[in-house]
């Protein structure tokens, strides 16, 4: 695989998450609750990865990995509980941007696994991703006194739980595919989100009433393609590209909402996409100009 498409890879996989609030909306507006639909959407992927899994392999998959993959599907769970928690205590775009902190603390993590100081594209990229953030979140002229303490907290455990997320998945798992991997890091990820919301809807028979093609679609974007796109492309980009290049979330969260739920978009939030694009590439451009410099 060319060196281009781990990246791409990465940016895919992220701008499937952006979809996930969008579509979470939808479901609501249809008459479910928003733990309902994210449970569907863990169960739902499960069932995606082991269908995947039967279509691709013969025998029944070995479990390989151990701690990496449990952790790995524990965090895919409790990123998607505990941003839920935030937007209960401050507003959507709020939230957002207490996600998006995840932008410099995958970049601090991935500094301190491999101890390295941060390159200065890094660190100029940060700073257009932060400033494009606010811009595209649209809370430049939002009240922020009224917001409680568990707000922030909660919005900052969002972060550190996806920054964590990322880095479990720059590591590789000896013998072990990226299907079968898929596979079991859902089935962990269903497993907890069993503890975190409604797990009943399996049984009660909400799942079937048609809250599943909900999380039918919920477990294509927010299981299927960022998992396999992300075991694929994270470790060959690393953690601290991977975190920049995910902010594309935002953006593609941003324009979903203006497509399918008809909101509003301001130039302040234009702008904001546009400056989140031009952070997003610059650590891209100065890696190919310093493997230009050294093939000369």
């Amino acid at each position: 695989m060319k060196q281009w498409m781990y990246p791409l890879l990465v940016i895919i996989g992220a701008s499937s998450y952006g979809i996930l609030s969008t579509i979470v909306k939808l479901a609501i507006a249809d008459g479910y609750t928003a733990a309902q639909a994210v449970t569907s959407q863990y169960f739902t992927g499960f069932v995606l990865a082991a269908i995947l899994y039967l279509f691709t392999h013969r025998g029944l998959p070995k479990f390989g990995g151990g701690f990496t993959l449990i952790l790995a599907g524990l965090l895919t769970a409790t990123t998607g509980t505990v941003y839920g928690i935030t937007v209960s205590y401050m507003p959507a775009s709020l939230a957002v941007v207490m996600l998006f902190q995840f932008t410099w603390i995958g970049m601090l993590l991935d500094c301190i696994l491999h101890r390295r100081l941060p390159k200065r594209a890094e660190v100029i990229s940060l700073l257009f991703l932060f400033g494009g953030t606010i811009f595209a979140a649209g809370i430049i002229d939002a009240d922020l006194s009224g917001i409680p303490w568990q707000g922030w907290v909660w919005g900052m455990a969002s972060a550190i739980s996806f920054s964590a997320f990322l880095a479990v998945n720059q590591r590789q798992v000896e013998g072990m595919d990226t299907i079968t991997r898929l596979l079991f890091m859902s089935f962990f990820a269903a497993i907890a989100i069993s503890f975190f919301q409604e797990p009943e809807i399996v049984w009660n028979g909400v799942l079937f009433s048609g809250l599943w093609v909900y999380g039918l679609i919920l477990g294509v974007f927010g299981i299927i393609i960022p998992i396999l796109f992300f075991s694929i492309g994270i470790p060959k980009v690393g953690g601290g590209t991977a975190s920049i290049l995910s902010a594309i979330e935002l953006p593609v969260a941003v324009t979903a909402s203006v497509l399918l739920l008809n909101e509003q978009m301001t130039t302040l939030q234009i702008c904001g996409i546009v400056i989140i694009l031009i952070g997003m590439t610059l650590p891209t451009i100065a890696n190919r100009r310093i493997r230009l410099q050294q093939e000369v």
